[in-house]
């Protein structure tokens, strides 16, 4: 246990260092600004090092306060971009440098270039959080699915992530969006909030006001499971949303029918929650094989377990597009999908929503959120627009 929190520490320790040292090296340091500028700067820099993980601490302990807890999420936000960009300007100072370009000048002019960009990347990173969440249109067409069905609207929203930054009004005009595209099912893929019910009820309350005409069903994510799951599910359930854990519901337009299915998230088993844990097979027990099925599993990498089940289509949400540049090439090689709809197996389709909300960071950085228009087709083969 000890030699655990060692590692813990060192790695913590280890990752500060970098996000603040590398951006201080880079914009202060290496472009010998004037000395009262350098000292300024490195002030700067210490404070930010020291008071990011207690301003962490005390905004995310268990009955944190809201403000402090927003206020390290965006210095996260801040400092990652900073990091990220600082590297990228020292390649091209490196690069200056060898073509004969150095010395005072071309590093000022990087490191200011580098901080006006990222000044500009996390004002837009902020609108892009904060608006309302584009509609993006999916035609997906589903074998097996009868003639009734063709032309289902199934609306898709997946990582609201209510949490200290009061979103109420935007949660309102998320749920105007949704009805105003009138879905015939509704369905959220879970990373509902961050924080207990009894400090987002006023943020979640609005999806009461959702409309489906056949279904509104709602699935665990992983936060869930961070924030009380029990609380989050019997209060889902109050507002009139189907849970599925581990369960199917069978929906029905004309004598066509239809498998509509929900697992835990994958964490949910060693969360300490009793009776969680994803099960597919308790989900899809005594589901008609002949009819399609459409699956809610938080995580894209389920599909490992739902393609070899002949799963049509699988509902995902947890990666965020990656939510900030460049978080995407983690995410991807972690659940080998990142957005968009894939294939896999031999005939499971697998569409990943990049989410409505955000977690953490207030930014959305080349990667804007969505609430997914999913229109599906009948037919043998699986075609998409």
């Amino acid at each position: 246990m000890l030699s655990r929190r060692w590692v813990f520490l060192t790695v913590l320790t280890t990752v500060l260092l970098l996000l603040h040292g590398v951006p201080w090296w880079g914009l202060v340091m290496m472009p010998h600004w004037p000395s009262p500028a350098t000292a300024i700067g490195t002030a700067a820099a210490v404070v930010a090092l020291l008071g990011f993980p207690l301003v962490m601490w005390l905004g995310h302990k268990q009955g944190g306060r809201d403000r402090l807890a927003a206020a390290g999420d965006t210095w996260l936000g801040i400092i990652w971009q900073l990091f990220a960009w600082s590297i990228f300007g020292g390649l091209v100072e490196a690069v200056l440098a060898v073509a004969g370009m150095h010395g005072t000048t071309p590093n000022r002019w990087a490191a200011v270039a580098v901080l006006v960009w990222v000044v500009g990347l996390c004002l837009w990173g902020t609108w892009q959080a904060r608006r309302v969440p584009r509609v993006v249109n999916q035609e997906v067409t589903l074998p097996r699915l009868g003639a009734a069905f063709d032309g289902l609207r199934l609306v898709l929203i997946a990582d609201t992530h209510y949490g200290p930054i009061n979103r109420a009004r935007w949660s309102a005009g998320m749920v105007a969006r949704v009805n105003q595209l009138r879905p015939d099912i509704l369905a959220h893929a879970g990373d509902l909030a961050d924080g207990s019910v009894a400090r987002r009820r006023l943020q979640v309350a609005p999806l009461g006001d959702a409309k489906a005409t056949l279904a509104r069903v709602y699935i665990t994510g992983n936060h869930e499971y961070m924030s009380g799951a029990a609380e989050w599910v019997a209060h889902m359930d109050q507002l009139g949303w189907t849970v599925l854990r581990n369960r199917h519901v069978v929906l029905e337009r004309d004598g066509d029918r239809l498998v509509l299915a929900g697992i835990d998230d994958l964490t949910a088993k060693g969360s300490g929650v009793p009776g969680h844990g994803a099960d597919l097979a308790t989900a899809l027990a005594d589901a008609d094989p002949d009819l399609p099925v459409i699956l809610l599993a938080h995580q894209p990498k389920s599909v490992r377990l739902s393609a070899p089940l002949g799963v049509g289509l699988q509902l995902s949400g947890h990666t965020h597009g990656g939510q900030m540049w460049p978080f995407h090439l983690v995410v991807r090689a972690e659940q080998g999908a990142l957005h968009g709809l894939s294939h896999h197996g031999e005939g499971t389709q697998l569409y990943t929503s990049r989410g409505s909300g955000f977690w953490g960071p207030p930014f959305r950085i080349f990667a804007p959120s969505e609430i997914t228009l999913l229109t599906l087709r009948s037919g043998d083969h699986p075609t998409t627009t």
